[in-house]
């Protein structure tokens, strides 16, 4: 009977001591199985509309960064080049000729400021030969008529100068109907070399519908690329759980398509709010119903050195251990990275 009593404190003991070590082991180890892997996606779409007229890769296929995807019908972009650089060399010649006509404009006013010192020379020797009665009081008169003149005609002249410099503007490459007439160019330029459409990282096509001779409008996704320089996990733990949790961590991550081969990562960071307050209908607890319910907080791990013979795809499920109890590693740097946040980038 005391043997048996033995076995029982012994079992108990050691059940309690199992329950109690498996117990801290998942207070510094929190594990969860809500995990999905993710990575960048960048939502290709073209910068100018047109008629697709090559598409070079296909449904699923693994393209590297700047390889040509698809290429527009070119045809129309050229026509609005060369309309553009022939409506430069026109602006060109047009301010040429306006500050042509400057130049005459200031040329003839030079000249008949010339003719007015003139007139008020004559006019002026003519007063002092009058007040000597050598010559008569009609000479004066003639003189001071000739004076008025030349200085109506010298305001008319300016005049014209004002006019000219106003129509011609800024002289040079600086006159506003050049810088237009350059911008036209440097779009048209633009447009034509969009017509192109290279991949901006490297990845796999996914969504692709499109065929030669389609229509495609610019910023409308055309297709999508998944880019594989980098991968991670969103974990949402349980907020029970998050108490050792910090970025530089280290993460072991269980794929389910891969289950005999761990993949290792890095805690990145935590997110400042539960899933649930960003969803489309966010809980609304104020009211007489409201029951306690453990929320979800997403954790976000960086993949370290995915293994090209285990490719992981978008979105397949895991289940990931952090261990609290290491040394974080670059710890500053996970807490101030941001380059693993999806985007919506178009090339």
């Amino acid at each position: 009977m005391q043997k048996r009593i033995l076995i029982l404190v012994i079992v108990i003991v050691l059940g309690a001591s199992g329950i109690w070590t498996y117990q801290a082991y998942a207070t510094h180890h929190p594990s969860t199985e809500d995990a999905y892997v993710g990575a960048n996606i960048v939502r290709v779409a073209p910068r100018v509309s047109g008629r697709v007229a090559t598409l070079s890769v296909a449904n699923h296929q693994f393209v590297h960064k700047d390889e040509v995807l698809f290429s527009i019908d070119q045809t129309p972009f050229r026509f609005a080049l060369e309309q553009a650089d022939a409506e430069l060399a026109l602006a060109k010649r047009e301010v040429a000729q306006a500050e042509a006509t400057v130049a005459s404009a200031d040329a003839e006013v030079h000249n008949r400021q010339v003719l007015l010192d003139n007139a008020k020379s004559k006019l002026d020797r003519a007063k002092r030969l009058a007040r000597k009665d050598y010559i008569s009081t009609e000479s004066v008169t003639d003189a001071e008529a000739d004076y008025k003149s030349a200085a109506a005609n010298l305001q008319v002249a300016q005049a014209k100068l004002e006019e000219a410099n106003r129509e011609l503007g800024k002289p040079g490459d600086e006159n506003d109907r050049i810088v237009q007439a350059k911008a036209g160019l440097d779009q048209a330029q633009w447009q034509l070399d969009n017509t192109t459409v290279a991949a901006a990282c490297a990845g796999t096509v996914s969504e692709l519908n499109l065929q030669p001779g389609n229509v495609v409008n610019a910023d409308k996704d055309a297709f999508v690329l998944v880019c594989s320089n980098q991968y991670w996990v969103d974990a949402n733990y349980k907020e029970t759980q998050l108490e050792n949790i910090r970025p530089g961590q280290p993460a072991t991550i269980h794929v389910d398509m891969y289950p005999d081969h761990p993949f290792h990562g890095i805690v990145e960071n935590v997110s400042a709010a539960t899933g649930s307050v960003f969803s489309l209908l966010p809980p609304q607890n104020a009211n007489g119903n409201w029951v306690k319910v453990i929320q979800r907080v997403p954790v976000r791990i960086r993949i370290d050195h995915p293994d090209p013979a285990f490719p992981l795809l978008v979105g397949t499920s895991t289940t990931v251990t952090i261990d609290t109890t290491a040394k974080a590693k670059n710890q500053k740097v996970a807490e101030n990275d941001t380059s693993t946040l999806p985007n919506t980038v178009k090339p």
